[in-house]
């Protein structure tokens, strides 16, 4: 396993983009959000890009430490 702290940080920053945008689809899909519509498409929106980001980031990392 190549996990190193940078890459497994990255991984935990996706793990937690993820769950927020999930998070954000089911409180827009099923009513009232607790934070408002707005807030929360903002952080829907920023999430997905982040999620993706952050999990390329680990990959490229754990993959430039390989030997």
């Amino acid at each position: 396993m190549y996990l190193t702290p940078k890459s497994g940080l990255f991984l935990g920053g996706s793990c937690i983009t993820a769950i927020a945008a999930v998070g954000s689809i089911f409180e827009l899909s099923y009513g009232q959000p607790d934070l408002g519509v707005q807030v929360t498409a903002i952080i829907l929106g920023l999430s997905i890009p982040l999620t993706g980001l952050f999990f390329f980031a680990a990959v490229r990392d754990a993959r430039a430490n390989i030997k």
